[in-house]
């Protein structure tokens, strides 16, 4: 395992780069998930890894499909530096449980949500965002801030961006590992 972490870690631009896909989720897609995905593909830029980790987001309701994130999601990220203007809501599908090896949730309901809908056989893993948080240990979930105020989105940056962290720290320890299950 050490050999794969650091054959992962090393590869360089010229190298055909090990992938690990993660996908972020929540209801709609238009709020939480797409400021997971704009932040987790911020911090792995910063840390040299955007070409080995592929984010990407969706929702368990396809209430938004091919719809930019909220107005205020996408105010509220832009001004703590992130681009999430240009992401489009999509649903979760069959296929993600494939082409993805870790699926982060917002919530609990996305996490039994998503182990329903798990086809048989496939070994994406499934998990909370917040378990990765360090400052907000006691956050479990991260709330949805569609109907309440602009404090909400606030609040949400301020949970993902401490999880996000957490998960680059593990992908920075754990690499490729994590593809296993």
């Amino acid at each position: 395992m050490i050999k794969r972490l650091m054959q992962w870690m090393n590869k360089g631009d010229e190298g055909e780069a090990a992938e690990l896909r993660v996908l972020m989720v929540c209801t709609g897609n238009i709020c939480r998930s797409p400021t997971a995905e704009g932040v987790l593909r911020a911090k792995l830029q910063k840390a040299g890894l955007h070409g080995r980790v592929v984010v990407d987001s969706a929702g368990t309701h396809g209430y938004h499909t091919s719809e930019a994130p909220d107005p205020r999601a996408i105010q509220h990220a832009a001004k703590r530096g992130y681009d999430i203007a240009r992401l489009r809501a999509r649903p979760v599908t069959p296929e993600d449980f494939t082409r993805f090896h870790w699926l982060l949730a917002m919530d609990e309901d996305h996490i039994q949500w998503l182990h329903k809908r798990k086809p048989e056989g496939t070994t994406a893993r499934i998990e909370l965002l917040m378990p990765y948080a360090q400052r907000f240990p006691d956050a479990r979930e991260v709330p949805d801030p569609y109907y309440g105020p602009p404090a909400g989105f606030e609040q949400v940056l301020d949970l993902v961006e401490d999880a996000c962290e957490g998960v680059l720290q593990r992908l920075q320890t754990q690499g490729t590992s994590l593809r296993d299950g």
